[in-house]
């Protein structure tokens, strides 16, 4: 799914990433950890085609993200779904268009895949919301249409920045809970947080690895949860 060797990353003068060898394969799950500052949002967009490697190559789907034109790079994303730890909607569209707005973007049917997005806020738990608007919402609300929004095209992988990081331990449960649904789908997933609860909670439920990323350099930390 994802294969990085020797790739970097920095700003300015300062590294963030420093040649970092991984794999991570279809329909795996791992959690990406390590100290505020630590790169763990960079790292992300790397795989999520938000930044391209400064130094050494990311294969995605098979293909070198380095060599990738504007066009094939934005086809590659729609099978990537992103949860942002910020999650940011049109405030002037309800929940239910938030969600179906990939769908418009990139010119599907919205009234043929009605019952999928019926379904799928069912499965959020947000079918009884379906026409709040995102002021209305509280942060756990926005965090599991967030997630919606991120799988509504239903997309091979899906990167999560901190998706728990301002919700309660019970909503957070409940989010982990969808995304360990959503891997045994054989969705690949890779959740960056800086909960080691929720990394324990996942332990019997789900097998997952540890990345940890600390001075630029990232390793795994453990396996077999």
């Amino acid at each position: 799914m994802i294969s990085l060797t020797n790739a970097a990353f920095g700003y300015g003068s300062t590294p963030i990433i420093r040649d970092v060898t991984q794999e991570l394969p279809a329909g795996s799950f791992h959690f990406l950890t390590g100290p505020s500052g630590a790169g763990k949002t960079t790292f992300l967009k790397m795989c999520y085609l938000a930044l391209r490697p400064q130094q050494g190559t990311i294969e995605i789907f098979g293909q070198d993200v380095t060599q990738m034109t504007r066009d094939q790079v934005s086809n590659m994303r729609r099978k990537i779904g992103v949860v942002h730890q910020d999650c940011q909607f049109l405030d002037h569209l309800s929940v239910q268009e938030n969600i179906a707005l990939p769908l418009k973007v990139s010119g599907r049917d919205i009234d043929e895949n009605m019952d999928n997005l019926g379904d799928l806020l069912n499965w959020v738990g947000m079918s009884h919301r379906i026409d709040a608007m995102p002021d209305q919402l509280s942060g756990g609300e926005r965090q599991r249409l967030a997630l919606a929004r991120a799988v509504i095209m239903s997309p091979d992988m899906i990167v999560a920045d901190e998706p728990t990081g301002n919700v309660d331990w019970e909503m957070a449960e409940r989010l982990l809970t969808l995304l360990i649904e959503l891997n045994k789908m054989g969705k690949t997933i890779l959740l960056a947080t800086h909960d080691l609860s929720l990394i324990r909670a996942a332990k019997g439920r789900v097998s997952a690895k540890v990345l940890r990323l600390k001075n630029g350099d990232l390793q795994l930390a453990g396996a077999g949860l």
